[in-house]
């Protein structure tokens, strides 16, 4: 009996030994460099997320994130800092080169990463969530309070799990400081300096780090480096998450749907904005859209087009003007500087729309009133010449085409005539008067 128990366990030992080879022997002998260099977008979080998943793919021994940024959307930075928590590789953001800085958004990442490291001459902080100053309504200083405690809450967390300093983290976010890599490493906010990746690889090995609840000795030693660059869905988001990029989107779809519905037939301006409108929706799910400005802008064109049909003597238009710009001016709901609308695109699309909505409005009428060209109507007023003339009716050709009219004024073969009236397939004639 303890024979086949010693039997069972030596088993299970080489199994879990046989495992352990298979691991070691199917895990790759690379690191995974993503390099971002701009400020923390949707694009920025799709090609981090990307990365870890490539790298968790082949097996990879370590995820080096070089950064350099001047901070960005708090929703990307949360996403990115999750798939770093999660990454079942080892994560380490560098600050590099010299000059570079993790600002904002960027030191959250640092304080999310497995490992933070930094190059001479960097330097990260100011944290604060929302920008300090200016004077404000009451709850809109409740709102501010509630937003630095709960950033002040979270970035302290981050700290606390890789034992970094959180009295100093709290202190980036309320006090808006910032610190050099140098002073960093002394303060404990971060875990090494190296001036580029070769040392960093040889200062990180046979470091133990913490991943995942477990943890793991790296060994970085000849290690072979893979720089992952951004790709074409990296280039597609950056476009149509710029802020610019959307809002124009938007009024292209709104433009090239009212287009069609106005003057069917035309087809391209309706699949031009159907394209544009489902892309700048997509955009708008990625970005801290305000609906409320959204509705604002839907409301002022809305009120541009009533003006044209509603004799309002201007009220319809200068309110849809207003409600047009101040959707417009309000409609990123952010303080993140370059994640807003330039003023002077949002007064070139505000002319733009006027005169658009003007010059469709006006074709719309035009189409409306001219007069009708084909079928039963068309031939009301309708000249014509007498061909024939028989005992009761008479044969009249009108537009190329030979009817029977009535011959009540005793009409003469080779007489002008005009149509007065259209029963089925005989029509009611007069002369034409010549003068």
């Amino acid at each position: 009996m303890k024979r086949n128990l010693l039997q069972r366990y030596l088993n299970l030992l080489g199994f879990l030994l046989l495992c352990l080879f298979t691991t070691c022997a199917f895990a790759k002998k690379e690191v995974i460099v993503l390099t971002v260099a701009n400020a923390i977008t949707p694009a920025i979080q799709d090609y981090i997320q990307q990365g870890i998943n490539t790298a968790e793919e082949n097996n990879s021994q370590l995820i080096i994130i070089r950064l350099d940024t001047p901070g960005g959307l708090q929703s990307s930075m949360l996403k990115i800092n999750q798939a770093i928590l999660a990454s079942k590789i080892p994560v380490v953001t560098y600050v590099s080169p010299q000059g570079a800085r993790a600002a904002s958004a960027g030191t959250y990442i640092m304080y999310a990463s497995h490992v933070a490291a930094m190059a001479p001459g960097t330097e990260l902080g100011a944290a604060s969530p929302i920008q300090i100053g200016g004077s404000e309504s009451d709850a809109k200083s409740t709102a501010k309070i509630k937003a630095m405690n709960d950033a002040a809450a979270y970035i302290r967390s981050l700290a606390e799990i890789y034992k970094r300093n959180a009295d100093w983290a709290e202190k980036s976010v309320r006090e808006g400081l910032s610190l050099s890599a140098e002073n960093a490493l002394k303060l404990n906010v971060i875990d090494m300096m190296a001036k580029d990746i070769p040392e960093l690889l040889q200062k990180l090995n046979n470091r133990p780090i913490k991943v995942s609840d477990s943890i793991q000795t790296l060994k970085t030693n000849d290690l072979t480096i893979l720089e992952i660059k951004p790709n074409w869905r990296f280039d597609f988001l950056a476009i149509i998450t710029d802020p610019t990029i959307a809002y124009i989107l938007l009024l292209i779809g709104i433009y090239g749907l009212f287009f069609e519905f106005s003057s069917p037939g035309f087809i391209a301006p309706g699949v031009i904005g159907v394209i544009s409108l489902l892309l700048a929706l997509y955009a708008f799910q990625l970005l801290p859209v305000n609906y409320v400005a959204l509705s604002l802008i839907l409301v002022g064109i809305a009120f541009l087009v009533a003006e044209m049909m509603v004799v309002s003597y201007g009220a319809l238009a200068i309110g849809g003007i207003i409600a047009f710009v101040v959707g417009s001016i309000m409609l990123f709901d952010t303080h993140t500087p370059g994640f807003d609308i330039a003023l002077n695109i949002i007064v070139m699309m505000t002319v733009l729309t006027i005169i658009f909505f003007l010059l469709v409005i006006k074709f719309s009428v035009s189409a409306l009133r001219k007069k009708v060209t084909t079928g039963r109507e068309a031939l009301l007023g309708a000249k014509g010449i007498v061909i024939t003339k028989h005992p009761d009716y008479i044969t009249v050709k009108i537009q190329g085409e030979i009817w029977n009219a009535q011959d009540d004024a005793d009409f003469k073969v080779g007489e002008s005539i005009v149509v007065t009236k259209v029963d089925g397939l005989r029509l009611s004639v007069r002369r034409l008067e010549i003068r």
